[in-house]
């Protein structure tokens, strides 16, 4: 068999989710090996005549398209939520008391920052622009669900605040996906030897906590002849490497097909783009950490204080999606270094790699190295068996 298929149960030729078929292991939807035949079951019906065929003509039901099914479930889902501001998105959500009062509790103390800020005779106008700034982000909708008026705006205004906390200029985009891109990535066990400079480069490009020593990116050293056994694996090793008799393999966000993560969140502060990207809108996230707790992959850290980056160390080129500051309390991941490889450029790891071990691509162009690797190298995933459709192959030479 030919092509990218064999490796990759996605439709290369799409970049929309895919979805799965039948539960029968037959393969078939219909009952042609007797195991989806039901046992049939009275169905009330609202017609008068009884009859649940359409032998009076009111039981008709028209045939929908694909697309006008996803629409509908689509509009279903949160097409309400399209047509609400960030205060309603705020506060018209299911939530228990407790977290009702703590969301109330911050909005009023902002808001009664604001309002004395604002009326303060002795407030500079930089202490009044602050104020406003915070009282308009605490109430800003979801991102996903923005205009792109709206995009702009926060974005603008992030920019601002930090100017005029830090006294320092910082570049924030909010490039979206490209059309026909789908990225993926590979990576060569056979020439990874451990150096970490991969991890070094992330934790450098993300602005990740250096208080915490948060890293995306683990390098698992292994035994040769033992197999994966992660649960034995060292992976913060100080040692001289490639160590004698051992191997090395690196993890981190996957970029799932079919992430667990994003149907587990309550707020849909994580998903997937249309380039494959599964990204988190920091301010929009509630730390409820479901989605570290459903990754099987282990590629998602939490803030359990607040993030600290030395100003002179700060990656002032950022993304609103990526490596943007964090706060306490929100979740963060690898997003393929977003604000690079949405312009073009490979994520830091793969420019850091001195080994050449990271290969990192559009999966939907043919004359993209990653479609080599998997067209021409035994790839495989991890855990493939749960249907998670990582991006994210190994190979060895």
């Amino acid at each position: 068999m030919s092509g990218i298929g064999k490796y990759f149960k996605l439709n290369l030729n799409s970049t929309t989710k895919q979805t799965s078929g039948g539960s029968c292991g037959c393969g078939s939807t219909s009952g042609g090996c007797g195991s989806q035949v039901n046992e049939s079951t009275p169905v009330k019906t609202s017609c008068g005549c009884g009859n649940t065929s359409g032998s009076c003509g009111s039981h008709s039901v028209p045939e929908v398209s694909e697309q006008e099914f996803f629409d509908a479930a689509v509009d279903a889902a949160i097409g309400d939520e399209r047509k609400k501001d960030g205060f309603d998105q705020v506060f018209e959500v299911k939530m228990d008391r407790r977290t009702a009062f703590r969301k109330l509790t911050a909005s009023l103390m902002i808001g009664a920052g604001a309002v004395s800020t604002s009326c303060s005779v002795i407030t500079g106008d930089e202490g009044k622009e602050k104020a406003q700034i915070d009282w308009e982000e605490q109430f800003k909708g979801n991102y996903k669900l923005m205009t792109d008026e709206e995009r702009n705006a926060t974005v603008n205004r992030l920019v601002r605040s930090y100017e005029l906390r830090k006294k320092q200029n910082i570049t924030m985009k909010s490039t979206d996906a490209a059309k026909d891109v789908l990225f993926g990535y590979a990576f060569n066990i056979s020439k990874c030897q451990g150096y970490m400079d991969c991890v070094n480069a992330c934790v450098k490009e993300n602005n990740q906590d250096r208080n915490s020593e948060m890293q995306y990116i683990r390098i698992h050293e292994m035994k040769d002849g033992e197999g994966f056994k992660f649960n034995e694996a060292d992976d913060n090793y100080y040692h001289e490497v490639p160590a004698e008799g051992h191997f090395y393999m690196g993890t981190q966000c996957f970029h799932c097909d079919n992430p667990p993560c994003v149907e587990v969140c309550p707020v849909e502060a994580t998903w997937r783009e249309d380039d494959g990207l599964v990204v988190i809108d920091y301010d929009w996230c509630v730390g409820c950490r479901y989605c570290m707790a459903a990754c099987p992959y282990d590629g998602r850290r939490f803030n359990w204080s607040k993030p600290e980056v030395p100003e002179e160390e700060v990656n002032k080129n950022q993304h609103y999606l990526g490596n943007r500051m964090r706060k306490k309390g929100v979740m963060e991941k690898c997003t393929f270094c977003v604000q690079r490889s949405r312009s073009g450029k490979d994520p830091a790891c793969v420019e850091a790699c001195p080994t050449g071990a990271r290969i990192f691509g559009n999966l939907l162009d043919p004359n993209s190295t990653i479609r080599w690797v998997l067209e021409n190298k035994k790839v495989f995933r991890l855990k493939e068996d749960l249907g998670t459709e990582p991006k994210f192959w190994y190979f060895m030479d």
